[in-house]
């Protein structure tokens, strides 16, 4: 009888870290990027060994609400959360996802989030959508270069919809997908073409055409799923979103992307 009711006490501990902390998210006084207190300030704070404490934080951070830097402190998450990628493998090998049911659910989020960034998305956004468009061109003959550029553009998109919980669930959907595109992307003849194609989704985000950026966000994964095929998805991703905080590109470089020539 000891150890459930020891069991049963820790889960009470770690929930009460938990409602700590969301409390001070919801109330404003923890906010994204913040650090939390140091370790033994925090669990004294709450009247909790730091080993709860330690258990509480890393529930969060599991959750993707927190990120532990070590050596450095932990801090409230200041982007949509990269979780789920392993859970999201777990369950597929559990319940036997297929890898077109991958392409498929990527396929309806960002058409729709694209549809979104052209009804939503500011001057911040189409000025760092035309920056990675301009490296992809730039990183063409560096496919790994390009790739990294690739999935900052598609997580631009993401933010210019104005939507973090379609956002999160597009990160852990995408991220799962990893290496295929990487491997897609390595050994591609041309990459120029598929810069191309982002190139004609940011004119349409930028001119407000929220079913050209649908269509063309729909031809663009269809025909990213064509070159794919059917190779096994199970991956992390390897770059951060840009925020729309990030500096943003003006007019000139926009003028700088729309003088690239288009393939012949």
């Amino acid at each position: 009888m000891t150890q459930p009711m020891q069991h049963s006490a820790e889960n009470d501990r770690t929930r009460q870290v938990v409602n700590h902390i969301r409390a001070l998210i919801e109330n404003g006084t923890l906010k994204p990027g913040d650090k939390i207190p140091p370790e033994r300030d925090f669990a004294r704070q709450l009247h909790i060994s730091r080993a709860s404490l330690r258990a509480g934080i890393g529930y969060l951070a599991a959750l993707g609400v927190m990120k532990i830097k070590h050596g450095v402190g932990t801090f409230v998450a200041d982007g949509p959360p990269e979780f789920g990628q392993g859970q999201l493998s777990l369950i597929g090998a559990l319940h036997g996802f297929q890898n077109w049911h991958l392409f498929e659910a990527r396929n309806l989020l960002e058409s729709g989030l694209a549809a979104l960034a052209a009804e939503r998305g500011k001057e911040e956004h189409h000025a760092a959508l035309a920056e990675e468009v301009a490296e992809m061109f730039a990183s063409v003959e560096k496919p790994s270069e390009y790739l990294i550029h690739d999935v900052l553009f598609h997580r631009i998109i993401a933010q210019a919809a104005g939507n973090p919980i379609l956002a999160a669930i597009m990160e852990t959907v995408s991220s799962s997908m990893y290496d295929a595109r990487r491997n897609t992307v390595e050994h591609s003849i041309d990459l120029r073409e598929s810069a191309e194609m982002h190139r004609e989704i940011y004119r349409a985000i930028r001119g407000r055409k929220p079913e050209e950026a649908r269509r063309l966000m729909e031809k663009h994964l269809e025909s990213a799923k064509t070159n794919q095929g059917l190779e096994r998805i199970q991956a992390k991703p390897r770059a951060t979103a840009k925020t729309a905080n990030s500096k943003p590109r003006t007019e000139s470089a926009d003028a700088a992307l729309e003088s690239i020539p288009a393939p012949s």
